[in-house]
């Protein structure tokens, strides 16, 4: 089977094995068990909606908002280099 001897072979075989058995036999257990299926999907939920909140701001607001932060930013400035003059 393989270039190393007959137990690489066999290993390999082994491992398909799993490969293919290990899918099948967990979809056998939770797909046909439907009270199996429905504990874990009750368990933990896939879909988590965050709580409600106040909506974003409107692009207005946003706009009067950097309006204001750049007022203060200039006012700041100026009172340093004001200070800085003297």
């Amino acid at each position: 089977m393989s270039s190393t001897g007959p137990k690489k072979g066999l290993l390999e075989v082994f491992k398909f094995g799993c490969y293919v058995f290990f899918p099948i036999s967990m979809m056998a257990f939770f797909g046909n068990n439907p009270d199996n299926l429905e504990m874990i999907m009750r368990r933990k939920p896939y879909v988590v909606y965050p709580a409600e909140s106040e909506p974003f701001p409107s692009p207005e607001e946003i706009r009067e908002m950097i309006r204001k932060k750049r007022a203060i930013a200039a006012a700041a400035a100026a009172a340093a280099n004001d200070k800085n003059e003297s």
